[in-house]
């Protein structure tokens, strides 16, 4: 069998450093052959067929065919998997409003592109930011695919918040389980520790023994950083980060296609779970079923933790509002 995948903004850098590994297995396994097919603007072409020589020079034997192209219905054409990554960064002087309008102008055509066009089960993550909203939109302008097989992706998030944890216990961070991240992929995001573990151990317990005050920590030093972790390496890095982004994307992807033994996050559509307005794009705890997301519900949250996440699905109510006045919903 053959997986067909659309990266856009392939000639990017977190398109870059996702196509090797998706080439080499990473994504969907050692026994699933691939095709790609590389999405780019008129402008970033010549990185795209610059990183297609490096695909074929690789000689990757799971790639069966790349494909580079700037005509959206060419790149989505019988797409299994879409992975949105190229957006509008935000500019100097650019209002939020502004950074949903031009996004607007990239995600609408490339959602009614991949309902044109993609294969019937098409699964598509959205990496390029706002992403939730992003998402939004795509979803809401591919008349005919079903609003579930949009994702967002809050891994990322999620992956950071794990290995905070990791570091300051003095744990493997595989060992570090059920660290959700609820709301917005934004500095608002919640990631959650009320039902974390390390190594089947509360992690509330073990934090107690080496920072002492719990909420005074989580308030101040670990909230803060996992949600301005990528400011932190723009200033350390001198550029953003890029190859974690691309393994958050992988494996937001495999998880969503192969399935899940536990608990992770994914920017899905809600149908009012916890509260959340229905048809939002809101990152929640999430298990991967048969290949379809399922939110982990019946979780108990505190009034500080409930007040968090409230913070963090206002703030996409107003970017959803931002975007319908705009008419683009």
């Amino acid at each position: 069998m053959t997986t067909t995948i659309t990266i856009t903004g392939a000639g990017g850098q977190i398109g870059y450093a996702l196509l090797f590994r998706i080439a080499a297995g990473d994504m969907l396994g050692p026994d699933e052959k691939v095709r790609l097919r590389l999405l780019e603007i008129p402008q970033g072409l010549g990185a795209a067929e610059g990183a297609a020589l490096e695909l074929q020079d690789g000689a990757f034997g799971l790639l069966e065919h790349v494909e580079v192209t700037d005509d959206p219905a060419v790149g989505f054409e019988g797409c299994d998997l879409a992975l949105l990554v190229g957006a509008r960064p935000r500019g100097p002087g650019m209002e939020r409003a502004d950074l949903l309008a031009a996004n607007a102008g990239i995600f609408g055509p490339q959602g009614a592109a991949i309902a044109a066009n993609a294969a019937s089960g098409v699964r598509v993550t959205v990496v390029g930011n706002p992403a939730n909203t992003n998402a939004l939109i795509a979803a809401a302008s591919a008349d005919g695919v079903p609003s579930e097989r949009f994702t967002a992706l809050t891994r990322l998030d999620e992956n950071r918040a794990r290995a905070q944890l990791a570091q300051v216990l003095g744990a493997r961070v595989g060992s570090v389980q059920r660290v959700p991240i609820w709301g917005n992929h934004s500095a608002t995001q919640f990631p959650d520790v009320s039902h974390a573990t390390v190594d089947g151990r509360p992690v509330s317990e073990a934090l107690a023994a080496i920072v002492g005050d719990v909420p005074e920590w989580l308030e101040n030093t670990f909230i803060p950083r996992v949600a301005k972790r990528g400011a932190e390496i723009i200033e350390v890095r001198g550029s953003s980060s890029v190859a974690s982004a691309a393994s958050a994307t992988i494996d937001h992807v495999r998880d969503w296609v192969r399935g899940t033994e536990d608990w992770t996050s994914a920017g899905v559509v809600s149908r009012g779970e916890y509260g959340v307005p229905e048809g939002l794009i809101s990152s929640f705890p999430v298990r991967s079923v048969a290949g379809e997301w399922q939110i982990v519900e019946g979780l108990e949250l505190s009034e500080w933790a409930r007040a968090r996440v409230d913070a963090s699905v206002a703030e996409l109510v107003e970017e959803r509002e931002a975007v319908r006045a705009l008419g683009m919903l």
